[in-house]
This record gives structure tokens, C-alpha cells and sequence, in this order.
């Protein structure tokens, strides 16, 4: 579990680094201008790490089918060799998605107005700059956005699913509410990385009607609430380190 919170720490540390120093440098320093191989930088790796972010959710929810399900096997399943592979695996699955996007962006020809109405380079917003037939990236980043969404979210709920069904046959109260604790702090955190997420998908994609100030928000805050509120539900819902913050306050009182 807690090589999984390192791996969520490093994208939660990873997606507004790729934004905040530019966004530090427009609001401070007056600084709105980014080449083009920058901004395609900035736009791979915000969303290769977006992607990196959901599989790792992915793979904490199985980390939680295991401890429910086969809690006797939990330590031969999930061992520090496996966790390595699965988180691997999420990052080459990642480059692998996000790259050919890249590609088809960089060869596009730019319009003489280049001109991003957002503090990041996102791809619905580099595409619009792009004077040439964009329908195949825009069919392309569609595709990527629902196959990748669609199919954590339906591992994530294959695993809840399972999990479910295991806490229904067993008869005691107590161990209900057990199982169903150790999951709250990963349940909390898919709603606070998926929901801002879809919103500010939906806001690029049918802008029309949308005040700009709304967008650019909805998009500012997908990648801070996250970020801002994981070491909030893990530290809450993890006993170690309560007692390590009460055991501070108290002798610092």
C-alpha cells in the first residue's frame, strides 16, 4: 500500500509542476509567451502523467480486491517486484497513448495566430490553433480519453464489484464495516481526480456558451484538487500517521 502512495505522491507532485512555474511566470512576471516544441512538451507530459495518475488508481483498487478478498495472500500477491511491474506497465501504457498524439500534432501546420486561452497546453487547445485538417487527432484524443477512462473505471468497478460480493458473505458487522473503511480513502480519491476530470473535458470540448474565466478555473482546478486533497485522505484515514501528528502536537504543546 505504501509504494502505491509513493507512486500516487510522484504524479500528484509531477501534474502541477508541468504547469505552475509557466503559470507563475504569466501572472508574476508578464511572460505569456511559449514555443511550440515547449508547449507540445508540456501538453505529453501533462497528459502522460494524467494517464500514469488513473492507472495507478486502477491498480490501488486492486491492491484493495486483494486485502479484502485474499487477505492471506495479500503479502505473496502483491509483492515489491510485482508493484514495480504494474507500475511499469502504467507508465509505457502511458507513453505508448500519449506519444502518437504528439506526433500528429507536431506535424500540423499553425495558424499565424497562435494564441491559447488557458494557463496550459492542453490538446483540445494546441488543436485549435492548428490550421489543417485536425480531425483525425480530434478523433484520436476522443478515443484516447473514453477507451482510457471507460476502461479504468471498469476495472475499478470489476474490483469494487468482487469486493462487494466478499463483504456481503461475511456475517459480522464489525469486520462490514472493517472492509469497508480500508476502501473510503481510495473511493474519496477517485471522485476528487475523475470528477474535476470529466468536467473540465466536457468545458473543452462544447466551450461554446462557456465563459472563458469558468473553463480556464475547471481546468486549473483539475489539476490542483487532487494533488491539494490526497495526502489530506490518506493521512486522515492512515493510523500511523495520526499518531504521528498527535504525538507531535502533544509534546510540542
Amino acid at each position: 500500500m505504501y509504494l502505491l502512495l509513493c507512486m500516487l505522491v510522484l504524479t500528484d507532485i509531477a501534474t502541477p509542476t508541468f504547469v505552475v512555474p509557466k503559470a507563475l511566470g504569466i501572472f508574476w512576471f508578464n511572460l505569456k509567451g511559449i514555443t511550440m516544441s515547449g508547449c507540445l512538451t508540456q501538453m505529453f507530459f501533462l497528459h502522460m502523467v494524467s494517464v500514469m495518475h488513473s492507472a495507478t488508481l486502477v491498480t490501488m483498487a486492486f491492491d484493495r480486491y486483494v486485502a479484502i478478498c485474499n487477505p492471506l495472500r495479500y503479502a505473496t500477491i502483491l509483492t515489491n517486484t510485482q508493484i514495480a511491474k504494474l507500475g511499469l506497465v502504467g507508465l509505457i501504457r502511458a507513453v505508448l497513448f500519449i506519444l502518437p498524439l504528439l506526433l500528429l500534432l507536431s506535424r500540423q501546420p499553425f495558424c499565424a495566430n497562435r494564441i491559447i486561452t488557458n494557463t496550459q497546453c492542453k490538446h483540445i487547445a494546441v488543436g485549435k490553433m492548428v490550421c489543417g485538417d485536425i480531425i483525425v487527432t480530434r478523433i484520436y484524443g476522443l478515443v484516447l480519453m473514453f477507451v482510457i477512462n471507460g476502461f479504468d473505471l471498469t476495472l475499478i468497478a470489476l474490483s469494487y464489484g468482487l469486493i462487494i460480493n466478499a463483504i456481503l458473505r461475511i456475517s459480522s458487522k464489525n469486520a462490514h464495516q472493517k472492509a469497508l473503511n480500508t476502501c473510503t480513502a481510495h473511493i474519496c480519491l477517485m471522485l476528487t481526480y475523475y470528477t474535476p476530470s470529466l468536467f473540465s473535458n466536457l468545458t473543452h470540448l462544447f466551450s461554446q456558451g462557456i465563459a472563458p474565466h469558468i473553463r480556464i478555473s475547471l481546468a486549473d482546478l483539475y489539476l490542483f484538487i487532487p494533488p491539494m486533497l490526497s495526502p489530506i485522505t490518506y493521512g486522515v484515514k492512515t493510523k500511523e500517521l495520526c499518531d504521528k501528528v498527535g504525538k507531535y502536537t502533544c509534546c510540542r504543546r
